[in-house]
């Protein structure tokens, strides 16, 4: 059994315990003793009730740092990948950003905590929804498009950072120039079985820096629209 999101959102309960924030603080505890320094990240993750973006029969799993599967094939990432891609970003509070790959919305509400103004895209319809529904219950509004990540929202750029949530054979030229000059990119690059996590950087208008940050494992990014009918 997996979580479908599109089969609950209007009625999920969103309640916070003690028990809740306890598990939190410890899962936080547990990624700051993994490396995870920037203490910005931290707090954010420590504010976003991850319990939220599952369903209520597997809260025992929210807190682990461990990544889970949800819907159409799709997993909510591991906690410690969120903080690391998170960090790697390097955000600022003024920040535009675009996420590729707005999934269960744990990542997004985790950008929100940090103030940025976010652009998030998704290609499952039933995650889009889903995010779409319940952020906005949790305070948190970014901007919501259905559509093809691999293309980004050139009209609504250059963004100053962008985060992408799948795994790519090769980092898109299309989502680079869609970076601001100065601005970050941090992509996981590589084949099904594993990537290595790829931090670009825009130096100037046609020239970019890339540099690996060890690997992991995402599920594919794939183009275009999916056909969940």
């Amino acid at each position: 059994m997996v979580f479908l999101p599109s089969e609950t959102p209007k009625a999920v309960q969103l309640e916070d315990t003690f028990r809740h924030k306890g598990l939190r603080k410890k899962l936080v505890d547990e990624i700051r003793d993994k490396g995870i320094s920037d203490e910005i990240v931290l707090r954010a993750m420590n504010r976003v009730p991850r319990h939220l973006f599952m369903d209520n029969s597997f809260v025992g799993f929210a807190y682990v740092d461990k990544a889970f599967p949800i819907s159409s094939g799709q997993t909510i990432s591991q906690p410690y990948t969120v903080a690391f891609q998170t960090e790697a970003l390097q955000i600022k509070s003024t920040d535009r950003v675009l996420e590729v790959g707005t999934g269960s919305g744990y990542q997004a509400a985790v950008l929100c905590e940090m103030g940025v103004s976010l652009f998030t895209i998704e290609r499952q319809r039933s995650l889009y929804d889903f995010a779409c529904i319940l952020l906005p219950k949790l305070g948190y509004h970014p901007q919501f498009f259905y559509g093809d990540g691999y293309l980004g929202l050139p009209t609504y750029g250059p963004f100053d950072k962008i985060i992408v949530t799948a795994g790519a054979a090769s980092v898109p030229e299309s989502l680079k120039q869609q970076l601001v000059v100065g601005g970050r990119m941090v992509i996981p690059v590589g084949n099904r079985q594993h990537q290595v996590m790829t931090i670009v950087v825009r130096e100037g208008e046609n020239k970019y820096s890339e540099r690996e940050a060890g690997n992991f494992v995402f599920v594919p990014m794939l183009p275009g629209i999916a056909d969940e009918k």
